[in-house]
C-alpha cells in the first residue's frame, strides 16, 4: 500500500466513511450510498435542500440514480460534489463512482467551437421630428401612469389604530367590575374589531373624526383584548394590533367553577388517547386522574390488571380553557378532573369511559435525540411524514391509526419509542441505527427492509 493510499484511508476514517467491503459482500451503488449517508446524518430532503441550496427534487433524483431528471452532466457533477461534502463523503470518490456506473471513466472532452465572424455594425438611429414627438408623448404617458400609481398607493395605505383609554396596556380594575369602556382613534369611517379569546369579537365604526368607543365585558381573572381596524373602502387592515390586558381579581371566598366538555359520560374510544377538555374559573391548575373499573364486555378475563396512569397536571389558559390527551389501556375507567384555586378550594367532575381498541393504534415518541421518520399506514404513505420523511425533535409524540398495519422507518432506532394499542414496547434498536418496523397485531413487531 502506497503512502497516498494510506493518507486517503485516514481521511475517509476521519469523515466517518465505512472501510472497503470484502469481495464476498457487493459494494452499494452510488444512490444507496447517498441515501444511507443522509439517513445516518438524520436529516430529510427538505432540510438538505436548505443546507446545500440544491433543490429537493434534484437530491431525490441523485438518491434514485435517475440522472435524466438533472439539468446536465456539468450540473450533476457539481451537485454530487456539494452533496458528498455535506454528507461527509469523499467527493472525488463519489464522482469516480458516478462515472464508473455510467460507463465513462474519463472526463468528457471539451467541445471547441469555431468563433463566428464579427457582424458589421448597424447604422445608428436617425432622429426625425415625428420620432421626437412620439418620444415626448411616451414620456408624458409614463409620467401620468406613475402619478396614478402613487395616488393609488396613498389611497390603499393601511389604516392606523390607537387606544387612548386605558392609557396603559396592562390594567387592574376593582373586583366588582363587570365591563370596561375602551376608547381610541383610527381613520374616519374605519371598522374597529376587538377580539378576545373564547368570545365573539366586538365591532364598532369610527366617526367622522376617527374617534371610536366600545364597551367590553369583563370576567374574573385576566381579560385579553386585541384591537385592530379595517378600512371599508380599501379592505386594508391595520399593520399592527394593540394588545390590552385587564385583570379583575377573584374574591377570596369564591370556589372554582368547572365544566368538562370531553370525554362525554359513557363514551367508548377505539384508542387510548382520551381527549380531556373543558373550562374553569378561579383555578390555578387542573389535575386529571383515572381509576380502572374492569374489562370491557366480551374481552377475556383473568388477565393482569393494567397499570393505572400517573395523574396529569394540565395548564389552564388565560381564558380558563384546558385541554390534554390522557393515555389509557383497554378496559372500563373512571376519569376524574379536579380544579384547584390558589386558596385551596377544589371542584371535581367524573366521567365513565371505555377503551376498546380496534385495528392498530401506534404512539411513536422520540426521546434522547432527533430521529428521521417515514411512516406507512395500511401500506400507504402517511401524509404527516410524506415521501421524503420528517425529522422529529426529542420529546415529540406522534400517533398513527390503521385498520391492519402501521410501518415505521426510523433513522435512529434507539431514540424511537413505541406504544402499540396501549402497550409500551420501548425502543427496538440502537441509537443511530436506521431500521424499519412493521406493527400488525396480533403478530409481534417485525423488522423489514422497506425504505
Amino acid at each position: 500500500m502506497t503512502t497516498r493510499d494510506q493518507q486517503r484511508r485516514a481521511v475517509k476514517a476521519e469523515r466517518g466513511e465505512a472501510p472497503p467491503r470484502s469481495s464476498a459482500e457487493p459494494a452499494p451503488n452510488l444512490p444507496e450510498r447517498l441515501l444511507a449517508a443522509r439517513e445516518r446524518k438524520g436529516v430529510d430532503l427538505y432540510r438538505a435542500e436548505r443546507d446545500t441550496k440544491i433543490r429537493a427534487r434534484y437530491l431525490a433524483a441523485l438518491e434514485r440514480g435517475d440522472y435524466r431528471e438533472l439539468p446536465g452532466a456539468v450540473y450533476t457533477k457539481g451537485f454530487l460534489r456539494n452533496y458528498a461534502l455535506y454528507l461527509g463523503l469523499d467527493p472525488d470518490d463519489v464522482l469516480l463512482q458516478w462515472r464508473r456506473e455510467r460507463g465513462d471513466a474519463r472526463e468528457p472532452q471539451a467541445v471547441i467551437s469555431t468563433p463566428k465572424p464579427i457582424a458589421a455594425p448597424r447604422r445608428g438611429l436617425t432622429f426625425s421630428p415625428s420620432l421626437v414627438v412620439f418620444a415626448l408623448l411616451t414620456i408624458a404617458v409614463l409620467a401620468f401612469a406613475g402619478y396614478l400609481a402613487v395616488q393609488l398607493l396613498r389611497f390603499a395605505k393601511p389604516p392606523t389604530i390607537a387606544v387612548t383609554e386605558p392609557a396603559t396596556a396592562v390594567v387592574d380594575v376593582d373586583e366588582t367590575a363587570t365591563d370596561y369602556v375602551l376608547r381610541g382613534t383610527t381613520n374616519p369611517g374605519a371598522t374597529v374589531s376587538i377580539a378576545t379569546p373564547g368570545r365573539d369579537p366586538y365591532s364598532v365604526s369610527a366617526d367622522a373624526d376617527g374617534a371610536w368607543t366600545s364597551k367590553v365585558e369583563l370576567r374574573r381573572g385576566r381579560n385579553q383584548f386585541e384591537v385592530s381596524s379595517v378600512d371599508p373602502e380599501t379592505g386594508k387592515r391595520s399593520e399592527q394590533s394593540v394588545m390590552l390586558f385587564i385583570t379583575v381579581p377573584f374574591l377570596v371566598i369564591e370556589a372554582p367553577t368547572l365544566t368538562v366538555d370531553q370525554p362525554a359520560e359513557g363514551a367508548t374510544f377505539e384508542n387510548g388517547a382520551i381527549p380531556v377538555q373543558g373550562m374553569t374559573t378561579n383555578a390555578g391548575s387542573v389535575v386529571v386522574t383515572a381509576a380502572y373499573v374492569g374489562p370491557v364486555k366480551g374481552s377475556p378475563t383473568g388477565g393482569a390488571r393494567p397499570a393505572v396512569p400517573d395523574p396529569a397536571t394540565v395548564k389552564v389558559g388565560e381564558d380558563g380553557a384546558f385541554s390534554t390527551p390522557f393515555e389509557l389501556t383497554a378496559g372500563r375507567w373512571t376519569v376524574t378532573v379536579t380544579a384547584s384555586s390558589p386558596q385551596g378550594k377544589t371542584a371535581s367532575l367524573t366521567r365513565a369511559v371505555a377503551v376498546e381498541y380496534k385495528g392498530v393504534t401506534l404512539v411513536v415518541k422520540v426521546k434522547g435525540g432527533r430521529a428521521w421518520l417515514k411512516v406507512w399506514v395500511d401500506g400507504k404513505l402517511d401524509p404527516d411524514t410524506g415521501a421524503a420523511g420528517r425529522v422529529v425533535a426529542s420529546g415529540k409524540t406522534l400517533t398513527f391509526t390503521g385498520k391492519d398495519s402501521v410501518e415505521v422507518r426510523t433513522g435512529s432506532s434507539g431514540v424511537t419509542f413505541f406504544t402499540l394499542n396501549g402497550t409500551s414496547l420501548g425502543s427496538l434498536g440502537r441509537s443511530g441505527t436506521p431500521e424499519t418496523w412493521l406493527f400488525a397485531p396480533p403478530a409481534p413487531p417485525t423488522k423489514t427492509q422497506h425504505r
